[in-house]
């Protein structure tokens, strides 16, 4: 339905984005608390960004055109900004930081801490975004500051480096 303010040339691009931003962005990360990030998630997520972003630009996949250069045209249009993964990542930390300092069922449900037995063994509880074990993460959760720093410096994500470089 926006595809005729994607294709209006008398709404300037920044605007476009902007729109972009505030009706797709808010409706694409609706319960993005509970997604369960891997890498086929993560790519999807970053080719939905560019295929907005090529379509407010009005640009064809059979133009060529890289997405590095997609990404350099839409920061020359509106400055440096945080991209789709970014905002999910950072979101999705600070909603764990919140329910981690809380008590209750969430809690219990996200740290998978219900009482009783199992198997010796199992997966090593950790954050893959902060780089701290499950325990570190716990003591970090409680002085909000110290989360804040963890968040900010682990919500960046590293670009893909282009194919000429590999």
């Amino acid at each position: 339905r926006l595809k005729p303010v994607c294709i209006d040339k008398n709404i300037s691009l920044s605007s476009k984005i902007r729109l972009m931003h505030s009706l797709v962005t808010s409706i694409f990360l609706y319960a993005y608390e509970s997604w369960t990030h891997t890498a086929e998630l993560q790519r999807r997520i970053q080719a939905m960004e560019m295929r907005c972003y090529r379509k407010i630009l009005r640009i064809s996949y059979k133009g060529h055109v890289t997405n590095e250069e997609v990404r350099a045209k839409i920061q020359q249009a509106i400055g440096p900004h945080e991209d789709l993964l970014t905002i999910v990542k950072r979101c999705k930390l600070q909603w764990y930081g919140h329910v981690s300092r809380s008590s209750g069922v969430a809690k219990t449900i996200l740290q998978g801490t219900v009482k009783g037995g199992r198997r010796q063994g199992g997966q090593w509880k950790r954050w893959e975004w902060t780089g701290l074990e499950f325990g570190k993460s716990q003591w970090a959760v409680e002085n909000r500051e110290k989360w804040r720093k963890v968040v900010a410096k682990s919500s960046v994500v590293p670009q893909r480096p282009s194919r000429l470089e590999e």
